[in-house]
C-alpha cells in the first residue's frame, strides 16, 4: 500500500455499512496514515461521504443505519466509543461553508464552550490560535464581532476549519471542502491543508482529480459494484495512483473514461 513505514492513525477492517437493507459499503480494508493527507476519490454514489462520516459516526444521526467490522483509532474501535467524545477527536468540514449565524469569535468559541470552557482569556487564546492556523486571523482580527455570514465563501470555509480546529482534534475530515469555492479560494484551502498536516491527519473527499493529485499524499479509489455497494478498488501513494495505477479501472477513472 505504500504507507507501511508511517504510523497508522486509523485502520479500517472488513467494514460494511447499511442504510436499512441497502448495503452502501462492502468489505472496506484501508489504513489512514498519521499526519498525511488521504484523498478519497470515485464516482458519485460510491459511498465516499458515507465512508468518512463513519469515522466520527455522523451517519448515526440518520435512522436505520448499521455497520459491521472495525474502524480502529489508536487501538480503540470507533464503533464502540462514545460519539460525543469521538467527535472532539475527529473534526469535520462540510462541502458548503456553514458558519453559525453568530459572530466570527462565537463561531470559533462554540466548540470549546460546548465542552465546558468558560475562561475568557483561554477562549480568546483558542480563537486567535485557531484563526491563525486557518490562515484567517490577519483578515478578521479587527472585526471578530462581525457575523461569520458576512465573510466571503472562501473565508467562511476557513472559518469552519478554524471552528473544527478549536476543539483540538487529532483528525480533520473534509467532505469536498472546495467544491463550492472559486479557483483562488480553492488553492487557499489546499495551501492550508499542507500547513495543517504538520499537526493533523487529514482525510478529504474530492471529485476534483487535479486537487487529489496536487494536495494529497495518499489516494483511495472507490467504485460502485453491480449491487450499488461501494468498494475499495485501490489505495496507494498519490503519485503512483495517478501515474502508474495497478488497476485498469483506476486508470480509466482518473483519465476521465468513466465516472
Amino acid at each position: 500500500m505504500g504507507s507501511e513505514s508511517l504510523k497508522v492513525q486509523i485502520s479500517v477492517k472488513n467494514f460494511n455499512f447499511f442504510y436499512g437493507k441497502f448495503q452502501a459499503l462492502r468489505e472496506i480494508n484501508l489504513n489512514i496514515p498519521d499526519r498525511q493527507i488521504t484523498a478519497i476519490i470515485g464516482p458519485s454514489g460510491c459511498g465516499k461521504s458515507t465512508f468518512i462520516r463513519s469515522f466520527n459516526r455522523m451517519n448515526e444521526l440518520i435512522a436505520s443505519v448499521s455497520m459491521q467490522g472495525e474502524i480502529i483509532l489508536d487501538s480503540e474501535n470507533i464503533l464502540e466509543l462514545d460519539p460525543v467524545s469521538l467527535r472532539k477527536r475527529i473534526g469535520m468540514v462540510f462541502q458548503r461553508p456553514n458558519p453559525f449565524p453568530k459572530s466570527i469569535y462565537e463561531n470559533v468559541a462554540f466548540g470549546p464552550r460546548a465542552h465546558g470552557m468558560k475562561n475568557k482569556v483561554q477562549l480568546d487564546e483558542i480563537v486567535e490560535k485557531s484563526l491563525k492556523e486557518a490562515f484567517l486571523w490577519d483578515e478578521v482580527k479587527d472585526e471578530l464581532t462581525k457575523s461569520g455570514l458576512s465573510l466571503s465563501g472562501g473565508q467562511q470555509q476557513r472559518l469552519c476549519i478554524a471552528r473544527a480546529l478549536a476543539i483540538e482534534p487529532e483528525i480533520i475530515l473534509m467532505d469536498e471542502p472546495a467544491s463550492a469555492l472559486d479557483p483562488f479560494a480553492t488553492l487557499k484551502i489546499e495551501e492550508l491543508m499542507q500547513d495543517l498536516k504538520e499537526k493533523y491527519t487529514i482525510v478529504i473527499v474530492t471529485h476534483n482529480m487535479q486537487q487529489a493529485a496536487r494536495a494529497s499524499d495518499y489516494t483511495a479509489f472507490f467504485n460502485m459494484g453491480p449491487d450499488r455497494a461501494g468498494y475499495l478498488v485501490e489505495h496507494d501513494i498519490t503519485q503512483k495512483i495517478f501515474t502508474n495505477p495497478k488497476e485498469k479501472l483506476t486508470e480509466d477513472y482518473i483519465s476521465g473514461r468513466f465516472g
